[in-house]
């Protein structure tokens, strides 16, 4: 039997065309996805108890010239989680294997929800990170050492991480509170959302465990900002 290779050439020739034109089709939605996304949404992160520590506290805890060790990064460019934990005591309970998260800060921060502010007996304020002024204390015990702080306990109010060019997109400036709406089951209207616009940073908006429960909310979920 003859074969006629001008034929089998032409036949793989179009197929290949066809290949390459379904996979050029495919293409389209991905490469046009960033420029079609809806910019009033922005993706949830769920921010469980966890404690920012000093230089010198980090000595304490773990020993001097410690280092973090880390176990996962964290969408916020830089920030990571540690392998290391530590336990926070207060004068009515104690609260163990509190996860640290890196880098290391000018001044330890310990941030919890309002049930763990019962169980340690403390009523720690509604802040913005690095707002510790009249917040309580706690005790803080690692592997190597125990502190005792006089200030630094937080239940983080939600906010918002975006990029100075996304915020003037939306007409939104730096420390703007704004609206979130949520849909689903248990959804609804978060008031009081910060705007915390700054370069090196990756639009997520940050609630604690209490809240993402109260809304049904998951690491990844879509809410839509609403201005106020």
């Amino acid at each position: 039997m003859q074969i006629n290779s001008p034929m089998i050439d032409r036949a793989i020739a179009e197929l290949l065309a066809q290949s390459l034109s379904a996979s050029a089709e495919q293409a389209k939605p991905a490469a046009k996805d960033a420029e079609d996304r809806d910019p009033w949404l922005v993706p949830i992160g769920v921010s469980n108890r966890h404690i920012h520590l000093s230089r010198p506290d980090m000595d304490a805890l773990f020993g001097p010239g410690s280092e973090l060790t880390r176990m996962k990064a964290m969408k916020q460019p830089g920030q990571y989680a540690a392998e290391e934990t530590v336990t926070i005591r207060g004068p009515k309970g104690q609260i163990g294997k509190v996860r640290v998260l890196g880098p290391l800060r000018k001044e330890t921060q310990i941030e919890v929800s309002v049930a763990d502010g019962f169980t340690l007996g403390i009523k720690p304020p509604l802040r913005m990170s690095g707002k510790l002024e009249e917040s309580p204390g706690i005790e803080v015990i690692g592997p190597y050492g125990t502190i005792r702080k006089e200030r630094g306990v937080i239940v983080a109010l939600r906010h918002i991480h975006m990029l100075p060019a996304e915020a003037a997109k939306l007409g939104l400036k730096n420390g703007e509170e704004v609206d979130v709406e949520v849909g689903g089951v248990r959804g609804g209207i978060m008031h009081n959302v910060t705007i915390r616009a700054a370069e090196a940073s990756f639009m997520e908006m940050h609630i604690d465990v209490e809240e993402a429960n109260a809304f049904g909310l998951k690491n990844d979920a879509m809410v839509r900002i609403r201005k106020v």
